[in-house]
């Protein structure tokens, strides 16, 4: 089966490494192009480390881009995390047409943030989708899907890393066998009993301290690595990584401790303490150093 992927990054890669350590016929590999300054994708490394036709169109809406796709006579194309619009011509230009991995159970939680949400909405389940792409916003219909468990102290790079991109490796190939195999299976989804957010941002990942405590720990779970969730002390941001949950009451946003295990803070219904930050112009840090090098004390307030 002649087979092209198109993806990008560490997920991207690991599919086209697993394709070639099963011997499958890539026929080329499509990348998001390299940005000016910035090093090159690792799929397009992995592409050219091994001869293989790399294709890098800034748009897949022109009649060249479909050209392209066209010319590959492949019989089916592999979206392995894919920012760009790809149009309905181009993803039904091989004989089977294309089918896409989503991080998240679909319909639910679909958008570019799947991951961080669920967590920020102190969900206790999540998995992904392998589904056949339309024009709409993770719409099409489904092919597969596996679930997994989001832990309580869970964070975005553990259920992320850990899992669903193991698990979505591991489904690409199941996808692909499916095709293989002779097996299309498409279960339209229900949107109305799903959900779409956009994109986990800066003002999503702010903490405050006078909400429920859960709130503010899934916030910083959902965070973590990324975009990072953040308070201020004295004015000046302070983004927060790695935390625990712990009990105490007290006045929301107090520092209650401070100690080489890191910097407690009450909150509403209980405390979190902070192991790991990365202040205002700084690199991360222990919590600890961070106190050290500050006007951080017992008593001080945060957030405001």
């Amino acid at each position: 089966m002649r087979i092209v992927l198109h993806g990008q990054q560490a997920f991207g890669k690991a599919v086209l490494e697993r394709l070639l350590e099963r011997g499958e016929d890539v026929v080329a590999v499509c990348c998001a192009p390299t940005k000016e300054g910035k090093p090159e994708d690792p799929l397009a490394e992995l592409a050219r480390e091994k001869g293989l036709p790399l294709h890098q169109p800034s748009s897949w809406k022109t009649p060249e881009a479909l050209e392209l796709m066209k010319s590959f006579k492949s019989d089916v194309c592999m979206m392995a995390y894919v920012l760009l619009f790809v149009p309905q011509e181009v993803r039904d230009a091989p004989t089977y047409g294309t089918f896409q991995y989503h991080p998240s159970l679909c319909p639910e939680h679909r958008g570019p943030s799947s991951i961080n949400w669920p967590i920020a909405m102190g969900k206790t389940r999540t998995g992904l989708s392998i589904f056949w792409p339309d024009d709409g916003l993770d719409e099409g219909p489904i092919m597969l899907q596996k679930t997994c468990e989001i832990g309580p102290d869970e964070t975005l790079g553990d259920v992320y890393f850990n899992k669903l991109f193991p698990m979505g490796v591991d489904a690409m190939l199941e996808g692909l066998d499916l095709i293989k195999a002779g097996v299309m299976i498409k279960h339209d989804q229900r949107l109305e009993d799903g959900t779409y957010e956009g994109w986990f941002r800066k003002d999503d990942a702010k903490l405050d301290w006078s909400k429920p405590i859960a709130e503010v720990y899934n916030i910083i779970r959902a965070a973590n690595p990324a975009p990072g969730a953040w308070t201020t002390q004295n004015g000046s941001e302070v983004k927060i990584y790695d935390a625990a949950r712990m009990d105490g009451e007290g006045s929301p946003g107090e520092i209650v401790n401070i100690s080489e295990e890191g910097v407690v803070v009450q909150g509403n219904g209980g405390r979190i303490l902070i192991k790991r930050v990365r202040p205002e112009g700084s690199g991360k840090m222990a919590a600890s150093e961070w106190a050290s090098t500050t006007s951080l004390q017992i008593g001080s307030t945060l957030g405001n």
